[in-house]
This record gives structure tokens, sequence and C-alpha cells, in this order.
């Protein structure tokens, strides 16, 4: 961790006092670590955190990957069936957000039924979140296995406002990157 904290800031320039830093540097750390031990406690796969500024500006964006898996349906016997057919899911996830803030639509990924799901949330302070931010979730069923499913759950802050132009064109990346996601078996 402290090795992509020092890599973080081995842009600033030599100038810089490094007492003004160290207060920033222990901030982000702590920050990292938080977010790493909330992704660990909703079973992620895979935590992408950018730590690199894009020319002058640093992105306030993270992505997480996580498995969903459902349980299998019960008979009326009582006996194990068999797990819920992809499209009955993608209508209960379609219809689950009748928020007016809530944007949902359904399509494929790879050939597999998905659902974007994309809304504001406000600041939670008491969670760590200052700020609101934009959040764009996919659900991906995972061929030939109706009972698993990939979630891959972005967020930003844009330049501070959830619907700037930053968040824009950072969600239209992310939307790119999941509209020609492959899926590929070792």
């Amino acid at each position: 961790m402290r090795s992509i904290v020092t890599s973080a800031y081995a842009r600033v320039p030599a100038d810089v006092p490094r007492d003004n830093l160290t207060p920033l540097r222990l901030e982000l750390e702590r920050r990292l670590r938080a977010a790493v031990a909330e992704a660990r406690r909703a079973d992620a796969l895979e935590l992408y955190l950018p730590m690199r500024l894009s020319g002058n500006v640093n992105l306030g964006a993270s992505i997480i990957v996580s498995e969903a898996l459902l349980p299998a349906r019960t008979c009326s016997d009582g006996a194990p069936g068999t797990a819920s057919d992809p499209t009955e899911i993608a209508l209960q996830l379609l219809s689950g957000d009748m928020a007016a803030d809530v944007d949902v639509s359904s399509g494929e990924v790879d050939g597999a039924l998905g659902v974007r799901r994309e809304r504001v949330a406000p600041a939670a302070v008491d969670r760590g979140a200052e700020m609101a931010s934009r959040r764009v979730d996919y659900f991906v069923s995972v061929p030939g296995d109706p009972g698993r499913w990939l979630v891959a759950a972005f967020s930003t802050i844009g330049a501070g406002n959830p619907r700037d132009d930053l968040s824009d064109a950072l969600v239209e990346w992310f939307d790119a990157l999941m509209t020609t996601f492959r899926w590929s078996w070792a």
C-alpha cells in the first residue's frame, strides 16, 4: 500500500516542503485502506483506483468488480431446483429501481444478458463519501451458468459535480469499456 502512495506522490515537485505533504500522504493512505476494506467487505474480486494524474486532473473514480451468486429456486416439494433464468433476474433488476433519478436499461455484453443502472448517490460523510458521486453498475449474466452474474460498479465525482463534463466523459469511457468486454475462458 505504501508503495502505491509513494508512486502517487512521485510527481510532486521537489520544491514542495515535505512537511506539507506528510498529512496529505497519510490521508491518501487512510482513504486507500478504507477503499480496500470496503471492497473486501463486499467480496469484490477486483478494485481499480486511478492513482496517477491525467494531465493536471486527478481522476476521482473507481471500479469494483464482483460476482453475484444467486440461490437456486426451491421446488414446491422443498427439493432444490434450478437457478433463476437470467431473463427473470434482468426483469427484476429493471423493475426494482423505479425512482425518477435512476436510469436502468438492458442489452447484451458479449452475447450475455446485461442490465445497466445509472444514478447519482448523495454524499455520505459518515461513510467517508464527502461528495455526491455518479454511479454506473453493469450486471452481466455469466454464459452457461444462470446462477452467476458479473457486477462491475463504477463511481466518479467528476471534477466535483457528478453531472459535469468530466463525469460525463468518464461514464462514457466506462460504458465503452463494458460494451467491449469479452468473456475469456482459461
